[in-house]
């Protein structure tokens, strides 16, 4: 999509989650990077929940790593590739005003200037409120839950309602909030009225959700365009899915049992520097 010169002036945003997100956590986080070496004017990374050493250990990508490169060569390219996660951005500013995140706003953020202030790397042992709302924290179930409340994500954790969205937005005389870290069934979901959106581009995630996948162009005059990807039907019979292969990735399919899933978030009911900002 880069050879082109027509695409020259196009910049790419990922949202976080590169791992843990199926058997190809290393082929994706290998590509995002190799494109953000090759283009790093056109390509930009934000930090997900799980670009964290924590995280990504119980949730798949340690043991992605050691099953496939070994023991050794594993456990050293897993702590390698999570001392680059430090050093991620945790928000974007596109046109000064719409901001990308991989969660939210939750309860600490008013300002973007609190993230412009997050020195990198950082890491999640750093004990900051705003770390993790904004990687944690989610909207409320719809439109009509307004303020605080717990998110069942965890202790600590909060889900936060449209009057929080609109508050941020007119402070910071932004008009829209992307962020991710949600499976919608559609790929894309409106909230607060249309001034956020949460976007998950991971088709039929972890197999059994079936759901679409989207990306969302944003054109001229900010114009934001959804494009969905629909789920691929079931392939048929092939060296992938053959019985041998199926037994040599037993260890995937274990795993997939005994982690917890992001929770699917139903359709909505009727009614430049150090900084962890990143500039488009």
């Amino acid at each position: 999509m880069f050879k082109y010169p027509s695409y020259w002036y196009i910049d790419y945003l990922f949202l976080g989650d590169y791992v843990d997100r199926g058997q190809h956590s290393l082929e994706t986080i290998t590509l995002l990077l190799a494109l953000k070496i090759e283009y790093p004017e056109n390509v930009h990374l934000i930090r997900g929940n799980h670009e964290a050493a924590d995280i990504n250990a119980l949730f798949g990508f340690r043991i992605e790593c050691v099953e496939r490169m070994g023991e050794s060569d594993g456990i050293w390219a897993w702590t390698r590739f999570n001392q680059l996660f430090n050093y991620l951005p945790l928000a974007a500013l596109i046109e000064k005003k719409i901001i990308c995140m991989h969660g939210g706003i939750g309860r600490s953020i008013n300002l973007v200037e609190q993230i412009e202030k997050l020195e990198r790397p950082i890491t999640m042992d750093a004990g900051s409120i705003v770390l993790m709302d904004l990687l944690w924290s989610d909207p409320t179930e719809n439109d009509s839950i307004e303020g605080l409340r717990p998110n069942a994500r965890g202790p600590g954790l909060v889900t936060f309602g449209p009057d929080r969205v609109t508050d941020f937005c007119k402070r910071n005389k932004l008009q829209l909030i992307i962020r991710a870290h949600e499976c919608v069934m559609d790929g894309f979901e409106r909230f607060a009225q249309g001034q956020l959106i949460t976007l998950f581009s991971a088709t039929n995630y972890c197999g059994t959700a079936n759901n679409a996948g989207a990306i969302l162009v944003v054109g001229r005059g900010l114009v934001v365009v959804p494009k969905l990807i629909h789920p691929l039907p079931p392939p048929l019979q092939s060296p992938e899915t053959s019985p041998e292969h199926v037994i040599d990735d037993t260890w995937m399919q274990e795993l997939n049992i005994q982690r917890p899933q992001t929770p699917t978030r139903g359709r909505p009911q009727p009614d430049h520097d150090r900084s962890s900002l990143a500039y488009i």
